[in-house]
């Protein structure tokens, strides 16, 4: 089978994304008899049927669902490589993503002693809730993240272990106690085993506000205003900090930020 060129791919995540040949074709810029014919050509060549088509609706077959996934990895890798591709034309620089309002000790640390390195470029620092789309878009060359976000198609260097704590109300029955367990927290139904993806500062907001009850790492405690507290939470798994970069880079000012990255990790653990 010859394989699908890329306009192929567009073709289809566009129809796939509205479920409508005609919208999909306006989106596109094209009529839609080309637009339909394409697919047919499409499905032809790959010898399976990728939508059910009625003469109201568009609905993706199985086998419709699985080349949606694969044919949106593949254009975002696309992306990804032509962002990256133009940056390389660019003086020398490192682009890093970290979470939008965290703490930044670890971070400050790594860029200082990254800066004392006779090799060191420049590092402009994206602060985001996205880190691992930015990176996989190509808008950041390696990003600080947690061991239990998307870690898909990057590479990546454990750095340090978090203490898991909960975020409460200060006036919350549970704000008083030293220690919790999962138990504890699940009895309440504001509860969230994972944050949402808001910035640090709103996320201290909902908390403060009674609307949320969260499990963060103890990072996450450095920066709680007198409305807010942090509480230990035993027998659950310490969240590991890690950077990730794009799978298998060749960038040798991002694989001498690594080893910075590596070695200041080290050293916190070690003291």
């Amino acid at each position: 089978m010859d394989r699908p060129e890329v306009r192929d791919l567009v073709y289809f995540v566009a129809v796939a994304e509205h479920r409508h040949f005609g919208r999909a074709a306006e989106k596109l810029g094209i009529a839609q008899p080309p637009l339909s014919r394409a697919i047919s050509r499409l499905e032809r060549r790959m010898g399976v049927r990728l939508f059910e088509r009625t003469s109201r609706r568009v609905d993706l077959t199985p086998a419709g669902e699985v080349f949606l996934r694969e044919s949106s990895r593949v254009l975002d890798a696309l992306d990804g490589a032509v962002s990256r591709t133009q940056r390389a034309a660019r003086p020398r620089r490192l682009i890093l993503a970290a979470p939008a309002g965290t703490d930044v000790g670890l971070l400050a640390e790594v860029l200082a002693a990254y800066r004392r390195e006779a090799q060191a470029v420049h590092v402009e620092v994206l602060f985001t809730t996205e880190q691992g789309a930015a990176v996989r878009a190509g808008n950041a060359d390696a990003a600080f993240m947690c061991s239990s976000d998307d870690l898909d198609a990057l590479d990546s260097a454990d750095l340090l272990d978090e203490t898991p704590v909960a975020l409460l109300p200060a006036a919350h029955p549970l704000a008083a106690r030293t220690a919790l367990t999962l138990p504890d927290l699940e009895a309440d139904a504001r509860y969230r085993a994972q944050p949402p993806p808001v910035g640090h500062d709103e996320l201290l907001d909902r908390v403060a506000l009674g609307e949320l009850v969260v499990l963060t790492g103890a990072s996450a405690a450095r920066r709680l205003g007198a409305s807010v507290v942090a509480v230990p939470v035993q027998g659950v798994p310490a969240n590991r900090i890690v950077l990730a970069w794009p799978h298998n880079s060749r960038s040798d000012a991002l694989a001498g930020f690594v080893a910075t990255a590596r070695a200041v990790a080290g050293a916190v653990r070690a003291g």
